[in-house]
């Protein structure tokens, strides 16, 4: 991949980061908002890479496309002449690279993988799989091809909020626990980038009691564990409701005279309770909204989408993500 000209990085911007790790609680619809935020990031003329670590092929679903192999794949153009690329990582081929990189063991790695070593290292061994996810990652946020970023920025499909604190810190802990040699100093490579201002955690969340819970207690150990969070971000939000009163019975009747409509007993009623659990849906989605905000986080809200997430509504979350320039 050749080194273009493309525009200055979006450092100065709302999303100054370099590495963007999208989570949230399983739900929420963290993969759309990592392909969208990975888009928006793209237009003008950049170059982005969206990733993805768990193994479901998410983001190949979202764009309809092949499932994606342990390669950087041109996955789709961004508006204004930019381009993502998606890469899908996958352990036992990480571990190989890694082999091959810093033990020179292309040929031998291979082998080891032929008799199951690989498969049987990357299972057994506590936290080698994310030491080997999170390091991919590093190589590619950092690459560079005469003397330029060869991505402007890499968007990580994160593991979900529960898991999100143990992912990222992994490499901390390995590098706490190994003496000398590669896998200390990439792992100490590796943690110094999560937690440098070139990492922002970008937490996905809907206006729901447990994903908001999840979202207040994964930002506590975030920050915590040291690792800067960026924004919580609210999908499929519903404008907050305005100021009024509950509707009466004897009103909506009138108002369906008026309108020469039905006014049976039961219809009255039904559209009656409709009402107020609707009022009682939104007055609870406005009092998490004062629980988000309370967290001291920038906050953005993300539209609901009844038609579902499309190529058109992806490019549509990823306006609102990251307006033009």
């Amino acid at each position: 991949m050749g080194a273009t000209q493309r525009p200055a990085d979006r450092a100065g911007t709302d999303w100054p980061a370099r590495l963007h790790v999208v989570t949230g609680k399983g739900g929420t619809g963290k993969t759309s908002v990592a392909a969208a935020l990975a888009l928006g990031l793209a237009a003008g003329g950049r170059r982005t890479l969206l990733v993805e670590v768990e193994g479901r092929q998410g983001i190949a679903q979202l764009f309809d496309t092949e499932p994606l192999p342990y390669a950087e794949r041109h996955l789709a153009e961004a508006p204004g002449g930019g381009e993502v690329y998606a890469l899908a990582v996958d352990a036992e081929e990480a571990l190989l690279e890694y082999l091959d990189m810093f033990y020179k063991l292309g040929a031998a790695g291979r082998a080891l993988r032929k008799l199951g070593a690989i498969d049987f290292a990357t299972t057994i061994a506590p936290g080698l799989r994310d030491v080997l996810l999170t390091g991919k990652l590093k190589e590619a946020t950092t690459r560079t091809v005469d003397q330029r970023r060869v991505y402007d920025a890499v968007v990580l499909d994160a593991p979900p909020t529960g898991r999100i604190g143990r992912f990222l810190n992994v490499t901390a802990e390995t590098a706490r626990l190994a003496k000398v040699g590669p896998i200390k100093t990439q792992s100490e490579g590796v943690a110094a980038l999560l937690r440098s201002p070139m990492t922002a955690v970008h937490v996905v969340t809907l206006l729901e009691e447990m994903p908001v819970q999840e979202t207040v207690d994964a930002i506590d150990e975030l920050t915590s564990l040291g690792f800067g969070v960026g924004r919580v971000i609210v999908n499929g939000a519903r404008p907050p409701l305005p100021a009024g009163r509950m509707v009466t019975e004897a009103e909506l009747t009138r108002g369906l005279r008026a309108a020469g409509l039905p006014v049976e007993r039961g219809i009255v009623a039904g559209l009656h309770g409709e009402a107020r659990d609707q009022l009682i849906r939104r007055e609870l989605e406005d009092s998490l909204r004062g629980d988000l905000a309370e967290l001291g986080v920038p906050l953005m809200e993300l539209p609901l989408l009844p038609g579902g997430v499309d190529r058109a509504a992806l490019d549509a979350l990823a306006t609102a993500l990251v307006p033009g320039d």
